[in-house]
């Protein structure tokens, strides 16, 4: 308390000999010369009312270090690697984070193994592909504690291989489709600490094994595909079934002689209308009439879905007060194979993956695709949004496609892509990992920006002693926004004083703390983060907002601060559900803070 009377009482001081200084001449101005017209004091900038013309900022007094919006604090650090996990019970195929900090992470049951047994001695039981009867007692499915590493089993019976999910508006995530008997199922997962899966292996109309699942505006999903699934339907309420799904032939158009084409990428425009993406063609559909309505170019080069596995993004969506009436939205599609690739790859010719990134502003009347080089070739790659809007892309091959023992030379080096920067600065390698992360593998964004990343499996079954082995091991990654020497201008939300039901197009406001004095809104920036279902390569409906500020208010307390937010303007920019909030202070995000969006 002596030390906070202390602070209050030299603060008013600090602020006199301030103002007496701006109309004295002072060695302090701009450094020993006063050329910038500015006064320095430490973390602190004050603008000189007698400097010249070329001070260009006149709007405040008051700024931190200089004034207007400054660029993102530099750091040489290339991100740390840490093994967090030896064995994640069953192996990490598909991952989703859900709003009690828990990730579930399942793997496929035809398999009858894994590392964990199911509690209280239970077992399923199973015919072999001769009939002969057997009992599987191995645990598929597992939540994953992300502050203790601890596993829970869970029980699944219907295939979840190969499947798609997503979280619904009240948390609870959605699993859909798999293998065989699971092909048609839809599976919920709620987040009490005692729950398990509940399915329904009948409410499906058409098989779905590697089909992409969607939130549209509504907060219902779309389900898109599968393997000769030429067609699309609406998940039912829970407990019914679909009588029948939606002939879709750009589907059939767009499959080849090695399909390419599987686990479309699946994207919710800001308008309301889906994008979909199939080996190298974009379609814009109106989920209302069930009509396509745009057709977008080519994209040439490649093919960019299973086998081919190309990775997508919608890149940040940046929002305002007062937003325009069309909010930009933009596709970014990266890697991915040649489409005879795959063949070549069965007879044990593994050709180098694709080493492009395009990008395609899809709300433009006349978009064309834009193109870009990565630092190396990538198929089987994840990418996620960070926090500050920079895309990590990370885990995947060089060479070869995605299928059991289909690639070889495994990229280990993560790679940070910079949407906002100039062309030839947009990206930036990392440090490698030591684990391979190939076929069946899968990763996540952590509240406190960290990457859990986890999975691996390029062969049939459970198999530690092959050249790319089943990978049970799980790892977080911190990317350069947390470098260490970066945490005494980090950004701390305090949750207890923050808003955390949001209402749409309303102003909200969250306190946070930073060891800065003064804080002007251009330097700060608040996003919102809806966490994905990833698998094979692919983050279903992975969001990043970036709000509009409407102001920045200093509170009674030194370094505690309180930006006024505007909330998304709509359901289609942001559907119903949960976001991690985030606080950026130039570059430096705080720890996730869970909001719902009603």
């Amino acid at each position: 308390m002596a030390s906070l009377r202390g602070i209050l009482f030299i603060f008013p001081l600090l602020l006199a000999t301030a103002h007496s200084q701006m109309f004295f001449p002072h060695p302090v101005f701009g450094g020993s010369n006063g050329k910038d017209g500015k006064l320095h004091l430490p973390g602190i900038t004050i603008r000189n009312p007698f400097a010249g013309s070329d001070d260009d900022d006149d709007r405040d007094i008051f700024k931190v270090n200089d004034p207007g919006g400054k660029p993102p604090l530099e750091t040489d650090y290339k991100g740390l690697w840490e093994l967090v996990s030896k064995d994640s019970g069953a192996n990490a195929m598909h991952v989703n984070l859900l709003p009690n900090n828990k990730v579930v992470m399942y793997d496929a049951t035809a398999f009858h193994m894994s590392t964990i047994r199911l509690p209280n001695g239970e077992c399923f039981p199973f015919k072999t592909d001769q009939g002969a009867e057997r009992e599987d007692c191995w645990c598929h499915a597992v939540v994953y504690d992300i502050d203790t590493a601890q596993i829970r089993p869970l029980k699944v019976a219907w295939d979840p291989w190969c499947s798609s999910g997503g979280l619904a508006a009240d948390g609870t995530l959605v699993s859909t489709g798999g293998w065989l008997r699971g092909a048609r199922t839809v599976r919920y997962m709620r987040t009490c600490d005692d729950c398990d899966w509940k399915e329904y292996p009948t409410a499906l109309a058409d098989s779905r094994w590697y089909a992409t699942q969607a939130t549209l505006a509504d907060g219902s999903f779309i389900l898109v595909g599968g393997r000769r699934s030429y067609s699309y339907e609406y998940v039912p309420p829970e407990g019914n079934s679909n009588p029948q799904a939606i002939k879709f032939p750009f589907l059939d158009e767009t499959s080849d002689l090695d399909e390419n084409n599987l686990y479309p990428f699946v994207h919710l425009s800001t308008d309301g209308n889906v994008f979909i993406f199939a080996n190298n063609r974009s379609v814009l559909l109106d989920p209302k009439t069930n009509k396509i309505i745009r057709e977008f170019p080519v994209l040439d080069g490649g093919s960019r879905n299973y086998p081919a596995s190309a990775m997508s993004a919608l890149l940040p969506i940046k929002l305002y007060v007062q937003n325009a009436d069309v909010i930009q939205a933009e596709v970014i599609v990266c890697g991915g194979a040649k489409p005879f690739a795959y063949g070549l790859a069965q007879k044990g010719t593994f050709i180098p993956a694709l080493q492009d990134c395009n990008r395609l502003q899809i709300t433009k009347p006349n978009p064309m695709w834009k193109k870009e080089t990565m630092p190396t070739p990538r198929v089987m790659g994840d990418m996620l949004i960070l926090p500050t809007g920079d895309l990590l892309i990370l885990n995947g091959a060089k060479r070869g496609t995605a299928g059991w023992y289909l690639a070889d030379e495994p990229n280990l080096t993560p790679v940070l892509y910079s949407p906002d920067k100039p062309r030839n600065q947009r990206f930036k390698e990392l440090n490698p990992s030591k684990i391979p992360r190939m076929y069946h593998s899968a990763s996540t964004v952590l509240p406190d920006g960290r990457i859990l990343v986890g999975g691996s499996n390029p062969n049939a079954g459970y198999n530690f002693t092959a050249k790319y082995p089943t990978e049970m091991r799980i790892e977080k990654f911190s990317p350069p926004s947390l470098d260490p020497g970066l945490d005494v201008q980090r950004p701390e939300i305090m949750v207890e004083s923050s808003e955390a039901t949001l209402a749409y197009g309303e102003k909200f406001s969250v306190q946070f703390k930073l060891a800065t004095l003064f804080v002007d809104k251009s330097d700060i920036k608040v996003t919102m983060y809806a966490p994905p279902f990833t698998t094979h390569g692919y983050s279903m409906n992975q969001r990043l907002l970036v709000l509009g500020k409407v102001d920045v208010e200093q509170a009674l307390l030194p370094g505690v601060h309180n930006v006024e937010v505007m909330a998304p303007p709509t359901r289609a920019v942001a559907p119903p559900g949960y976001y991690l909030l985030f606080m950026v202070y130039r570059g430096v995000p705080s720890e996730g803070m869970w909001v719902q969006i009603k």
